[in-house]
């Protein structure tokens, strides 16, 4: 391994990804600390006494204040795991709020961390970069979210450029598991849009998956192995969307026949979504009519192996996480805990 990890920031530990990489990093032997919102969840009866917890809100600090939390810790390695995802609807235009949330407010953190001495730092990201970056930024040109997940990458890679402070760039995909506390996203962003239709709509793309255990494998290597500047694609399985979606609805208890969905049905549905967000003063961060015949219409297949060797998975015993369809049988099951799938 290149890099000691004995003592952990992360940002966002209280929230699924940062929990799982906080386990991690403890049964690694390394000391973690987190900050969290006070409110939402009570994780006192639950949550890992071994992290060294404070309550704050990181986005409402100053760089200055962050610095003087993180200053004198003998920090080794920093995780940002927050921010906005792509399901935020925010006011238009969707780009200003996306490039606050993403890039200027993950810069000002960064920046703090970097100021207090940490030499290394994680930040979570969208794997949308990656099929930006093969497709020529063709999606950034698009999507307002896209653009501003490629300009907080940057930004934070140009500042480890400008002296000791490793930054290596995780790039993350469709993500399943179950957590205390917390409902998974895909009761709404699946389950609940076709639990009374008559079958599953949907284009017939496909996906790169994880379960949350991979994610943190991918997270607590690059700690000991990333390269500053490099970016990973996180994958385990490639997955088509009739399969993953028939699965979940089977096993949330609402089997449904899948149905490919026309590509102008699907721009016209996202045209009048888009529409209707508009005259609210709304604007996603996807191009939802776009996203139908393009991103969901299309197989974004990621092959795991490479990046698996970049961080030296075999070194450090990794396998890519648990089962990623045992993950959707978990968020299924802790969605519709009284439901008995088929």
């Amino acid at each position: 391994m290149k890099h000691k990890v004995e003592n952990v920031f992360i940002a966002g530990g209280t929230g699924f990804l940062g929990y799982y990489s906080a386990l991690l990093f403890l049964e690694k032997g390394a000391s973690v600390a987190t900050i969290a919102l006070d409110e939402g969840i009570n994780e006192d009866d639950w949550f890992p006494k071994e992290i060294t917890k404070t309550y704050g809100d990181l986005f409402a600090m100053s760089e200055d204040q962050i610095f003087l939390l993180l200053n004198g810790k003998n920090y080794d390695t920093f995780v940002y795991g927050l921010g906005p995802d792509e399901r935020i609807t925010p006011k238009a235009p969707a780009y200003n709020f996306f490039h606050e949330k993403l890039v200027i407010q993950c810069l000002k953190i960064c920046s703090a961390a970097k100021r207090a001495g940490i030499k290394r730092c994680i930040i979570m990201n969208s794997y949308f970069s990656y099929f930006d970056r093969i497709n020529n930024g063709k999606l950034s040109a698009i999507h307002p979210y896209i653009k501003a997940r490629i300009e907080q990458a940057e930004a934070i890679i140009t500042i480890g450029k400008q002296g000791v402070f490793d930054v290596m760039i995780m790039e993350l995909p469709y993500i399943f598991g179950e957590m205390h506390g917390r409902m998974p996203i895909w009761k709404d962003v699946f389950v609940e849009r076709f639990r009374k239709l008559p079958a599953i709509y949907f284009p017939d793309g496909g996906t790169t998956a994880i379960h949350v255990t991979g994610v943190a494998e991918y997270i607590v290597a690059a700690a000991y192995n990333g390269v500053n500047g490099e970016r990973y694609p996180v994958a385990h399985v490639n997955i088509k969307y009739r399969d993953m979606i028939s699965f979940m609805m089977t096993k949330a208890g609402f089997p449904k026949k899948f149905k490919k969905l026309p590509s102008f049905i699907g721009y016209l549905t996202g045209l009048f979504i888009m529409r209707k967000g508009k005259r609210q003063g709304l604007q996603s961060g996807l191009n939802l009519a776009k996203i139908m015949t393009g991103i969901l219409a299309e197989d974004f297949f990621i092959n795991p192996t490479e990046v698996r060797q970049k961080l030296k998975f075999d070194e450090l015993g990794f396998s890519g996480g648990e089962d990623v369809w045992q993950g959707m049988r978990e968020a299924m099951h802790k969605a519709y805990p009284n439901n008995k799938p088929e």
